[in-house]
């Protein structure tokens, strides 16, 4: 293994709160001076031992602006260090004022004959942890348990099992308690061309960082970002460390991406949008709402009744509506799967199809079933992403590996899935005695990453039956970030909500100024307040079966507000919409239930 004796070094963030000090193998990662994180081992398979000395080489400022996210204005700052490895290979680390990052670079081809990169974290047996084992679609859960010994799910490759069927592969990101109230969330940032994503294997305690498939040498010079957040819950939910260290926005012109809420069309009928007079109703659905898109999704290219998708386009684009269609990726699902396919696989095919697209009047497209984190995966995404902005087009990816920072570097990519969502009830019986607590685990980890296209809020049921309220659901659309907000539900049951819901809908911002996190812990509840221009959103749900009651630590700019409007629920299903003259000290919310409080603040 790649081990050095390292000499006793100790190493801090700008604003002190970040250590790193060193220890045999590696480095540990401490919070306020307390351990939070071993990475045990460092480099490549093949290594020679020797002295790791990691120096000072730069101060790092990041401040940039995002078009869609959890903030607008993006500020942080970190020491860098760097050590030589053997074989010419660097290992450059970054502290940042929330985290640690840490790559390999080198000249031309990786010099290491066997590429196995041997990056290792501790994570001890009884340390808290909330991992998803992994899955090519990134679909689901984040379950608390205090042990590596998880019992694979049968959907899973047994490949990836131990001989007693524990699962031994694990996606990003990771999030750990390794004392109580300090926190880390483990995962990557920055693929580029030539690179693989990664994922976490582990044997016992150690957790080991495995590219999906080895780099291609002629295009890498060095590896994407290991990242580890680190601080208490505020720093993990509030941190914009992975587009931190993802290469700036390539693009010269984006005055044309704009984030919005978007009306879906598959959750009600669990099939695509093959019929016409369907995509009629939730385009005049978006009418009703005042919302900016409606997403057309798969089979459209087998229009019943005589219809086309250019009549379905014009349809949309003589209401005001903005459409979006859906694509089969054709590398993942692909025998059985929906239609259409193959468009987009060769440079030639993808140019016209996107440049038909952008004739017609074409938005945006939602791209589905990739197969995994591969090369292969990862360099026909950024192929996607950049046709699709040469024609002015946004992207959604779905069944496609969790965000990495791409957002920044391509800011027309508004949204991945990458998360177990809504879709879920149209799929198993299970989600619905889940969901609750799934969404209050979601905001500390799925969601710290990168936007999420969960498709929220859904108050009538679809295959199977849904159990939070009807102030969850809505709260959910403030609470889970997405530049694009799918809304799950059917027309029928979004326009008999009361007129406030339906205003509500027509006002939601898909983009955020700002956003602070109030309280919560995962799993059990979560408050958020999320800022755009001078109206607050501070939403809550309760992830439990219990009546719960939640403190509101509301930032002093909060308490100028001129008007608020309470969302929350009664029994039965009921709503209690009011209007307050000051946030109360306490909410108290039913089980799984939520609550949204919208503030109109001063300038």
């Amino acid at each position: 293994m790649a081990l050095w004796a390292v000499a006793a070094q100790k190493m801090a963030s700008p604003n002190g709160l970040i250590g790193l000090q060193s220890k045999e193998g590696g480095y540990v990662i401490c919070y306020q001076k307390q351990p939070v994180l071993e990475i045990s081992a460092l480099g490549y398979e093949g290594m020679k031992q020797g002295q790791l000395l990691l120096t000072p080489s730069a101060k790092i400022n990041s401040d940039y602006i995002m078009l869609s996210g959890k903030k607008k204005h993006c500020m942080n700052e970190a020491t860098e260090y760097r050590a030589n490895l053997d074989k010419g290979i660097t290992l450059v680390v970054r502290l940042y004022d929330d985290g640690v990052a840490f790559r390999y670079e080198w000249q031309g081809v990786l010099p290491v004959s066997q590429t196995k990169e041997m990056t290792t974290y501790n994570i001890p047996e009884g340390t808290k942890r909330w991992m998803q084992q992994w899955a090519d679609s990134y679909e689901g859960m984040f379950p608390l348990t205090t042990t590596c010994k998880v019992k694979a799910l049968p959907s899973y490759s047994a490949v990836t099992n131990d001989e007693e069927g524990n699962n031994l592969r694990w996606g990003y990101p990771a999030l750990i308690e390794p004392s109580d109230g300090i926190f880390a969330l483990i995962t990557e940032a920055n693929i580029e061309r030539g690179q693989s994503a990664s994922c976490l294997y582990n044997e016992g305690e150690k957790f080991r960082v495995v590219p999906d498939k080895t780099f291609d040498e002629t295009k890498a010079a060095h590896s994407p970002w290991r990242v580890v957040i680190v601080g208490k819950l505020a720093d993990i939910v509030e941190s914009s460390l992975v587009t931190d260290v993802s290469e700036p926005c390539r693009l010269e012109d984006t005055s044309w991406i704009q984030p919005g809420v978007v009306s879906w069309i598959y959750w009600a009928n669990n099939h695509g949008s093959n019929d016409y007079n369907i995509i009629k109703k939730y385009v005049d659905m978006a009418v009703s709402l005042h919302l900016p898109y409606v997403l057309i999704d798969a089979e459209w290219d087998t229009m019943k009744d005589g219809k086309t998708i250019e009549d379905a386009v014009a349809y949309a684009l003589r209401k005001g509506i903005k459409p979006m269609i859906w694509y089969n990726s054709s590398i993942g699902w692909v025998d059985g799967a929906p239609t259409p396919k193959y468009r987009l696989n060769k440079a030639e095919d993808r140019e016209k199809e996107f440049a038909w697209c952008e004739k017609i009047g074409v938005k945006g497209v939602k791209i589905d079933f990739f197969s995994g984190d591969n090369q292969t995966n990862m360099d026909y995404c950024l192929d996607l992403l950049e046709s699709a902005a040469r024609h002015h087009l946004l992207v959604n990816f779905h069944g496609a590996t969790i965000p990495r920072g791409w957002q920044r570097t391509y800011p027309n990519l508004l949204s991945t899935e990458g998360v177990y969502g809504a879709e879920w009830y149209n799929n198993v019986a299970t989600f619905t005695n889940q969901a609750a607590s799934h969404n209050a685990t979601l905001p500390f980890t799925r969601n710290v990453v990168g936007p999420m296209d969960y498709t929220p809020c859904a108050f009538s049921n679809s295959q199977h039956p849904h159990i939070t309220t009807n102030a969850h659901e809505l709260a959910l659309t403030v609470l889970f970030e997405s530049g694009l907000q799918h809304l799950a539900d059917r027309p029928e049951s979004f326009l008999a909500q009361p007129e406030e819901v339906r205003n509500f809908f027509g006002s939601l911002p898909a983009a955020w100024d700002e956003t602070r996190f109030l309280g919560g812990y995962p799993g059990k509840s979560v408050v958020i307040a999320r800022r755009s221009g001078n109206t607050w959103y501070v939403t809550g749900i309760n992830g439990s079966d219990e009546p719960v009651t939640l403190n509101l630590a509301i930032p002093s700019v909060m308490s100028k507000a001129t008007s608020i409007t309470v969302f929350a629920d009664k029994e039965g299903q009921e709503w209690d919409i009011s209007t307050l003259k000051k946030l109360p000290k306490t909410v108290k919310l039913l089980p799984r239930g939520g609550v949204i409080f919208e503030l109109r603040v001063k300038n």
